[in-house]
């Protein structure tokens, strides 16, 4: 999960989205210095904490990743605030190595492959379009929760009635620097290890 940062551009804020939402459906209350946004429902979308510098130890600008360290700050702001809202993100890594194990031919999709795809501690089913792709490759796979350079979100979905549970990714689209301009996935070295993080900015 990231949170963003930009004392330039914004001001001295943490953002930190939680869901996406119709920006007109949306109601703020204040905390102290804590921004509590939600809909008519309550549905948090998210949260910006004003005077941030005077609260965190920022040394990132931009697009952070929340880390255990940061959520147990932003935890003691909430309880200085007296707000009651739960806070257990999901803050395994997004990216990582997958070892594709299976590959078989989409049943309503001739271009499309239904894999098995092993990442460390769970196989995950992921619908792939790419003609490259196949069985016993290591690969990159952004999970569910996963955000790509693009800004798109990755969520459970189906392609064609088939669920499918993350992305398997080109470099084009973890950005990487002159990507291929052929389309396919971005296979990775047979020695790297299943499960592991893998950094974008690497």
């Amino acid at each position: 999960m990231d949170v963003f940062y930009n004392p330039k551009g914004v001001g001295d804020v943490l953002l930190i989205p939680i869901e996406e939402g119709d920006r007109y459906e949306r109601s703020y209350t204040k905390h102290g210095d804590v921004v509590r946004i939600t809909n008519k429902n309550d549905k948090v979308f998210g949260y910006n904490i004003f005077q941030a510098s005077s609260h965190f130890d920022l040394n990132q600008t931009g697009k952070i990743q929340l880390t255990e360290d940061l959520l147990e700050e932003i935890k003691k702001q909430f309880k200085q605030n007296n707000i009651n809202d739960s806070l257990d993100f999901d803050l395994s890594p997004k990216f990582v190595v997958g070892h594709v194990i299976s590959k078989e031919v989409h049943e309503n999709a001739d271009k499309l492959s239904v894999c098995q795809v092993d990442v460390g501690n769970e196989t995950l089913q992921i619908v792939c379009g790419a003609p490259n792709v196949d069985v016993e490759q290591k690969v990159v796979v952004a999970k569910v929760g996963a955000t790509m350079p693009s800004g798109l979100k990755i969520k459970p979905t189906e392609l064609r009635g088939v669920p499918s549970n993350g992305m398997i990714c080109s470099q084009k689209e973890l950005g990487m620097p002159n990507a291929p301009k052929e389309k396919g996935i971005y296979v990775l070295d047979d020695n790297v290890e299943v499960g592991k993080e893998f950094s974008l900015t690497t």
